[in-house]
């Protein structure tokens, strides 16, 4: 396996950058990920002629802004987690190849739904590739998600419980394990609450509150207090007086 230099910069969480060099691992998933986004922007359509056309193509902002921004969450995962740990062994290449996989699967299911929820909410001022013609459609926008946010989520987890059982031969301290379990425990609320919205997706009733799209707003909340925990803790102990 392959380790790089770390030194003694630390980041927001503690964990010291030992990700000095870029590895082709790390150069492989970025240019993936920034296929995965001339995917969403190819598939708008074709260049607007006319002032009308370009007012139609300004309205699918809001649908590739939002896939923007899931893609950069994991994206900017795996960057931190190449940086704080540089792992480039079997285990590390595996897990950021199903990483890619998944994004190329999902990229276009999560245009439409995005693009169909923005229709939704807007009473369709926006446009939508995908109708919403039934209540079992609905359903399904809300389960493609929460499959693909949870199998991501799940993937980004796995590398970090990667780490973790390399925390001995990468020589983490008592800062950075407790950082790293942290983040794992952030990550794995990602499927946790994919399988809640799930769940609730087959309860009719739970629609009347938008209940199965709201559990992702509460999950940004539980990632926020358990990442101020752990530095409020932190600080705690770093305030301690040394026996």
């Amino acid at each position: 396996m392959g380790t790089k230099r770390s030194d003694d910069k630390r980041d927001g969480l503690g964990f010291r950058r030992r990700g000095a060099e870029t590895t082709r691992l790390e150069a492989f998933v970025d240019a993936a990920f920034a296929f995965a986004l001339t995917l969403v922007v190819i598939s708008v359509g074709d260049l607007p002629n006319t002032a009308e056309e370009l007012k139609d193509a300004l309205k699918a902002v809001p649908s590739f802004a939002a896939c923007f921004w899931l893609l950069a969450v994991f994206w900017r995962g795996h960057v931190d987690w190449s940086e704080r740990f540089g792992l480039d062994d079997e285990r590390s290449r595996q897990w950021s190849l199903l990483l890619i996989f998944l994004v190329m699967i999902f990229v276009f299911p999560l245009k439409i739904l995005f693009s169909g929820f923005f229709a939704w909410i807007s009473g369709g001022a926006l446009p939508a590739d995908f109708v919403f013609r039934s209540f079992p459609d609905v359903q399904l926008m809300f389960q493609t998600f929460a499959i693909a946010f949870g199998s991501l989520g799940s993937v980004m987890w796995a590398l970090y419980r990667h780490a973790w059982s390399r925390r001995e031969l990468l020589e983490l301290d008592a800062l950075e394990q407790s950082a790293l379990r942290t983040v794992m425990i952030s990550w794995a609320l990602v499927p946790l609450f994919a399988v809640i919205s799930m769940g609730l997706s087959f309860w009719p009733a739970s629609f009347q509150f938008a209940a199965p799209g709201m559990v992702f707003f509460v999950l940004n909340g539980a990632q926020y207090w358990v990442r101020m925990r752990h530095r409020r803790r932190s600080s705690a102990a770093l305030l301690e007086p040394s026996a």
